[in-house]
């Protein structure tokens, strides 16, 4: 049996240096070389998970098939190697101190002090090696949330430590992220910071094997030797990351760099074969040197904050790219839409695309903004709360039920076309407790959909409350305006489409969540590819 290697990722100076960028990139390029590779992703607050985060706080909240809700990360970490996460690759200092005290309630300590050494520390040890446990994987990649030095990050720095000291050091290895700033009054690079941060970081026991380096400007040799020197690493385990204009660059800057040849070695691992990037270069070369370009609106009520909505402007990207043309996303305040005036922003768009959400604020804009696109047949997407929009929108205006609406929004309408899952109506608690994860929908013959996924059942994932009411089934859809895909065991109507209309097509589910640079998402290569035909006819 070979033995599992682990490479935990930490970071120093500032947040926000992308770690979990560098740890996609790093794993991108060792699953290349075959290796079996996989990243989690541990954060330091005090939440179970990010479910019931404001997307302010912390950008999107990530779902995974099996239903867990996670740190965007995972999105990055999915979109990069094409390999499912789980339950086991988001874990929070909240879930670990929850199973601890649980334990406790338990009697399983068997009346011991409960303490963070050791009791908080082997539980995050054992949702470290989880994975490594299971024997899929050969390379398993442990981002650490903040930087070092936080007092929240404390247990999970030990605990790395010792699981350094237990695996061996050829078995796990640590790769430290830090900035490299430029003072523009000095004209130089300061390496200071750096210094310090890895010091902090030998002060909890664990040693830098490796230095990943953010900046702005290019690593000089003798600044290179100068940190090797002083963070006590080989000079050439000191790698540049310099600011490169997409993501999708980064591993092949890493690659560049030699990051994986330095880790390899470290690890002493046997190299399995070069590595193969032919299909991520055809993407950025696509991604790269696009046709044409097309703009598409992005109506949400979180657009202040891009990273809430990470994973549909990704899901962009790769569809784009797909079709050879640059999409411009153009983000639209749904709070702001109502007035007559503010509609002409629409008018210059190929298509338009209501994003999901909770809460009543701007619902009345996301409505506005379906209303205007069905009647000037402007391609149109719909997802979750935005397929819900379409419904009431369609209600409204067409079918006359003037007070048609969502009970999430107003509980005493008379018209609610979308109501709470009857699932849904005792749960108090709304931590985890939505419908969540993969689910299947049957898809009808005579739709768009079944002609776009090219087969009769999908499963895709979901995260909401809240759905189409089926008492106002036999009164809503007709030959234009159909249910197109539907849970075959509970009848939940999951795709709607109007057909009379270029490309109309709202979803219950979030496809975004599963748009890959190697598998762009068929819903969003095809709403591309419509709003670009189109832009040519406008």
């Amino acid at each position: 049996m070979s033995q599992t290697k682990y490479i935990f990722v930490t970071g120093g100076v500032t947040s926000s240096l992308g770690k979990g960028i560098i740890a996609a990139s790093l794993a991108k390029l060792l699953q290349s070389q075959n290796f079996r590779v996989t990243i989690q992703k541990f954060d330091p607050y005090l939440n179970v998970d990010p479910g019931t985060l404001n997307p302010y706080e912390h950008g999107e909240c990530y779902v995974t098939d099996d239903g867990a809700e996670t740190d965007l990360d995972l999105g990055h970490y999915e979109r990069f190697l094409n390999v499912k996460t789980s339950q086991a690759n988001n874990v929070t200092t909240g879930r670990i101190y929850q199973s601890v005290i649980q334990k406790e309630r338990k009697g399983e300590f068997l009346g011991k002090t409960v303490q963070v050494v050791p009791h908080i520390t082997n539980e995050i040890k054992e949702r470290i090696l989880l994975l490594g446990n299971t024997e899929d994987y050969d390379i398993i990649i442990t981002e650490i949330g903040g930087t070092v030095g936080d007092i929240e990050s404390l247990p999970y720095i030990e605990a790395v430590r010792q699981l350094i000291y237990e695996q061996g050091e050829n078995n796990a290895i640590t790769i430290h992220l830090t900035l490299i700033p430029y003072l523009s009054a000095a004209g130089e690079l300061k390496t200071k910071p750096t210094q310090h941060s890895v010091k902090t970081l030998m002060e909890s026991g664990i040693k830098a094997d490796v230095l990943v380096c953010r900046t702005e400007h290019e690593l000089s040799d003798d600044l290179r030797k100068k940190l090797a020197l002083f963070c006590n690493v080989k000079f050439e385990a000191v790698i540049q990351s310099i600011d490169v204009d997409t993501i999708y660059d980064v591993p092949l800057k890493m690659q560049d760099e030699g990051l994986d040849k330095v880790v390899i070695e470290r690890l002493e691992l046997l190299p399995k074969q070069k590595a193969n990037l032919k299909q991520w270069n055809e993407f950025l070369t696509k991604y790269k040197n696009p046709k044409s370009k097309i703009r598409i609106g992005l109506v949400g009520k979180y657009v202040e904050l891009q990273d809430s909505y990470k994973s549909i402007i990704e899901s962009f990207i790769h569809a784009g790219a797909t079709n050879e043309v640059e999409v411009e996303v153009v983000s639209i305040h749904s709070e702001f839409i109502l007035e007559d005036e503010n509609m002409n922003i629409f008018k210059d768009l190929d298509g338009v695309l209501v994003a999901p959400g909770f809460g009543e604020r701007g619902i009345e804009g996301k409505i506005k903004a379906v209303e205007y696109v069905r009647v000037n047949k402007i391609p149109f997407f719909g997802i979750c709360l935005g397929m819900q929009m379409a419904v009431i929108e369609y209600s409204r205006n067409i079918l006359g039920l003037k007070d048609a609406n969502s009970t999430e929004m107003t509980s005493n309408t008379s018209n609610p076309v979308i109501d709470l899952m009857e699932t849904q109506k005792k749960i108090k608690n709304k931590g985890g407790t939505m419908r969540l994860g993969s689910w299947e929908c049957s898809l009808t013959s005579d739709s768009l959909v079944r002609n776009i996924y090219k087969k009769t059942s999908i499963n895709e994932r979901h995260r909401h409350r809240y759905e189409f009411n089926e008492k106002y089934n036999s009164i809503m859809f007709s030959k234009t305006f159909k249910a197109s895909g539907i849970n075959p065991k509970t009848g939940l109507i999951e795709i709607v489409e109007n057909q009379d209309h270029p490309w109309f097509v709202g979803v219950q589910f979030h496809p975004e969540y599963k748009s890959t640079v190697s598998e762009p998402h068929p819903l969003f290569v095809s709403f591309v590819a419509a709003a670009l035909k189109y832009s040519k006819t406008k």
